[in-house]
C-alpha cells in the first residue's frame, strides 16, 4: 500500500529513498540537559528562528546572557536583551566578565542563582576558556547544565562547548599538511565532537576535514550562519534555521597523508563521511545516522498552540 506517492519500504514512486520518520528528539519537550549551537550571525529583527528555539526552552525560566568572549561587550548585552526579551523571555540578566578575578567574584558568581539557561555571544573563544576556565562561575554554569538547564552559544560560543575546540586554521582553501589547524582545550560540555562555525560563508570545509582526519574518532559539525543544532544531552542533535549543517564523520578513514613530511603537499583523505542536514533534519550521535524529519514541525505545532492559549 502507497499513501502520498510513498512506498512502505522507505521509497518514493521514483525509486529515491526518503526520510523516515521517527520518534522525535526528547529534546523538543525542553527538559534534558540540552546544548544550543549557533552558527553565528542569526536572525535577530525578522523571524528570528533560532534564537526563538533558545527562547522557547529557556521558557519562563532566568535566561544569563554573557559577553566574555568580546574583546568590546559594551552594547552586546543590551542587543540580546532586547530581541530575547521580545522573544517572550521573562527574565534576562548580564554576566559580565572582563578579567578572570571576575570569575572567582562571588557577586558576579550569584548571577547564575536561579538560572535555567546560559548564552555566550561571539568574539573569541580562547577569552572564553582563559577567563572562566576551573573558575567559580564555570563550576555553575556546569551545575545549572547538569541539572536540566540549557547551555546556548553563537559563533564563538558554539565552538567553545566542545572538549576540543577549533581555534584557527586557513580557510576558503584545500588544506595543505603545512597548514596549521589549531585547536585547544574547550568547556567539554560535548566530547568526540569538533565545531566550526561560519561553515559554508568562509569557507571553512577544508580546516574542519583537516581537523577530522587528525583524529577520526572526532566528528566534525560545520554551522552554517543563522543556523543552529540542538543537542539533547550529547545524544542527539536537531537542526534550526536557514542554512545547512555538515557532519563529518572519520571512523570509515581508510588512508590519508596527515603525517607526511611535505609541508607543501595537499590533505588526501579516504572514505571519510560526510552528511548535510538542514531545519527539521536530525541525528543520532550514538549512531551518527541521521535518524528522524518532523522535529521542527512538531515545535511549529506547539507554539502555535501556546499562542491559541
Amino acid at each position: 500500500m502507497r499513501r502520498n506517492g510513498n512506498s512502505k519500504n522507505g521509497h518514493s514512486k521514483n525509486g529515491h529513498a526518503t526520510r523516515k520518520r521517527t520518534a522525535l528528539p526528547r529534546s523538543v519537550s525542553k527538559t534534558r540537559p540540552t546544548l544550543i549551537v549557533i552558527g553565528g550571525r542569526e536572525d535577530k529583527v525578522g523571524d528570528a528562528l533560532v534564537l526563538r528555539e533558545v527562547a522557547r526552552h529557556v521558557g519562563t525560566g532566568k535566561l544569563v546572557v554573557t559577553a566574555v568572549a568580546s574583546s568590546d561587550p559594551d552594547g552586546l548585552f543590551e542587543e540580546y536583551d532586547e530581541v530575547f526579551r521580545k522573544l517572550g523571555v521573562r527574565t534576562v540578566e548580564n554576566l559580565e566578565i572582563r578579567s578572570r578575578s571576575d570569575a572567582k567574584d562571588k557577586k558576579v558568581v550569584s548571577v547564575l542563582d536561579d538560572a535555567t539557561a546560559v548564552f555566550f555571544t561571539g568574539g573569541d573563544q580562547l577569552r572564553i576558556t582563559s577567563q572562566i576556565g576551573d573558575t567559580p562561575v564555570f563550576n555553575r554554569i556546569r551545575e545549572i547544565y547538569s541539572a536540566g538547564g540549557v547551555i546556548a552559544g553563537t559563533s564563538a560560543g558554539a565552538s567553545v562547548v566542545c572538549g576540543t575546540m577549533l581555534v584557527g586554521g586557513t580557510s576558503r582553501t584545500s588544506p595543505r599538511l603545512g597548514d596549521s589547524v589549531q585547536m585547544a582545550p574547550g568547556l567539554g560540555f560535548i566530547r568526540d565532537m569538533i565545531i566550526d562555525q561560519h561553515f559554508a560563508e568562509r569557507g571553512r570545509m577544508g580546516r574542519l576535514m583537516g581537523a577530522v582526519s587528525q583524529n577520526p574518532k572526532t566528528l566534525g559539525l560545520g554551522i552554517d550562519e543563522n543556523t543552529a543544532v540542538v543537542i539533547d544531552m550529547a545524544e542527539s542533535f536537531y537542526v534550526v534555521g536557514a542554512g545547512a549543517v555538515y557532519a563529518i564523520d572519520g571512523r570509515y578513514i581508510s588512508y590519508s597523508n596527515v603525517n607526511e613530511s611535505d609541508a607543501e603537499k595537499t590533505l588526501a583523505v579516504y572514505d571519510l563521511k560526510l552528511h548535510v542536514l538542514t531545519e527539521g533534519d536530525a541525528f543520532d550521535l550514538t549512531t551518527r545516522r541521521p535518524t528522524s524529519f518532523g522535529a521542527i514541525e512538531h515545535i511549529r505545532t506547539l507554539e502555535a498552540a501556546a499562542k491559541s492559549d
